[in-house]
């Protein structure tokens, strides 16, 4: 008898085994995805970080609303790094560690990132679309890793060049946070100088995040003959250099950003601050599109949800790389893992008209836009002068 009862509780647990999938996928289960996200929601970069998240948010409930996807609903866990090292390993090993997120989403930061990836990868939790640019965040080629817009170095290259040809300037320099970050838009900078006849790289000056005295560092620069300065700063940083170089009375200099500085709020600083100030970018800014459909819906469901007057770069970049995680879960199937969500992602070939983007991702680049848009900040809007 006691054999017998073995054998049919035996059969019994089989029985159900089979009767419903067992996911030994870190994050998800029959009914929920975990998405994590380590951001910047109190620091230097909260202008892209805080309205990134909640647009992203706001992807994933109208997600849920309609059902999830593969009859799963999407969790976002997101934490704050305030920009700080220490903060972020903490919160990237709870979300990893911890909540066992599925994949990271929106992370920001390029140290912040490249520090992730040891454990991220060793968890097989796909990285999409980071707030970085930085080349590291696709190159060399990982199969869990996917960036969203052209590379800061690309971006700078494109932008120097451009405003070297438009305003003939011939000394490029650059003001940057000693960071992977930074480096990347100074090596950018030396790069396409020491490629290009007639333009020399001459000068640098080093941040701190939380510095917010420029005048010593542009009176350097200004001494060293600086025409064109690529800029690797915080969003009130890069603010605050337009206002005292203008004060300054240093009106032949032409700054220019990269997308971490490309913030719709630069474009509304009251009094002219930043009038004048550029971008190289991997998208258009939004107000420049509101003719579009989706632009005015985006536009519209971001500003009643959140009571912001507006969406800004942050949310921009949110609904999009939501947007594409959401493609790319519905592309990898009911069988979701590592390996079928990388199907997913490569299998993407769409228009995003929110950010005026080609994204197309394949089995042998995983950077899905690569486009570089040039901008000018007039009449209080940033304006597209070039498309690279």
């Amino acid at each position: 008898m006691k054999t017998l009862t073995t054998r049919l509780a035996t059969v019994a647990i089989a029985t159900a085994m089979a009767a419903a999938p067992v996911y030994s996928e870190q994050g998800v289960t029959d009914t929920e995805i975990l998405i994590g996200s380590n951001n910047d929601l109190s620091g230097p970069f909260a202008a892209f970080g805080a309205p990134a998240t909640k647009a992203a948010q706001l992807v994933f409930d109208e997600v849920n609303e309609a059902g999830g996807i593969h009859g799963r609903k999407i969790r976002f866990i997101v934490e704050d790094h305030g920009y700080q090292m220490p903060k972020a390993i903490q919160g990237m090993n709870k979300l990893i560690n911890g909540d066992k997120v599925f994949a990271m989403l929106l992370s920001l930061g390029t140290p912040m990132n490249i520090a992730a990836f040891k454990l991220q990868d060793a968890k097989k939790v796909p990285n999409v679309n980071p707030l970085t640019a930085a080349r590291q965040m696709a190159e060399p080629f990982h199969p869990l890793h996917y960036a969203g817009t052209a590379t800061y170095y690309d971006q700078i290259r494109d932008g120097v060049a451009y405003l070297a040809e438009m305003k003939g300037g011939t000394n490029v320099c650059a003001m940057y946070l000693p960071t992977d970050f930074g480096k990347d838009i100074k090596e950018g900078a030396e790069s396409i100088s020491a490629e290009t006849d007639g333009l020399n790289f001459v000068s640098e000056t080093t941040h701190k995040p939380d510095d917010s005295d420029f005048v010593g560092a542009l009176q350097k620069l200004n001494a060293d003959g600086c025409d064109i300065v690529a800029m690797a700063l915080g969003v009130r940083q890069a603010i605050t250099v337009s206002g005292t170089a203008k004060k300054l009375g240093l009106t032949d200099m032409s700054f220019i950003n990269s997308s971490a500085g490309f913030h719709t709020v630069m474009a509304k600083v009251p009094g002219g601050v930043t009038e004048g100030m550029y971008a190289a970018s991997g998208w258009a800014d939004l107000l420049s599109r509101m003719d579009k459909p989706e632009v005015q819906k985006f536009f519209k469901r971001y500003t009643e949800a959140t009571g912001e007057e507006l969406p800004g770069s942050g949310a921009l970049l949110g609904h999009s790389s939501a947007e594409t995680l959401v493609r790319a879960l519905e592309a990898a199937g009911p069988d979701l893992n590592a390996e079928t969500f990388q199907m997913g992602m490569e299998s993407l070939n769409y228009e995003d008209v929110v950010s005026g983007n080609t994204v197309t991702y394949s089995a042998t680049d995983h950077q899905g836009a690569d486009e570089v848009v040039i901008s000018v900040i007039k009449d209080g809007n940033w304006m597209e002068i070039a498309r690279q």
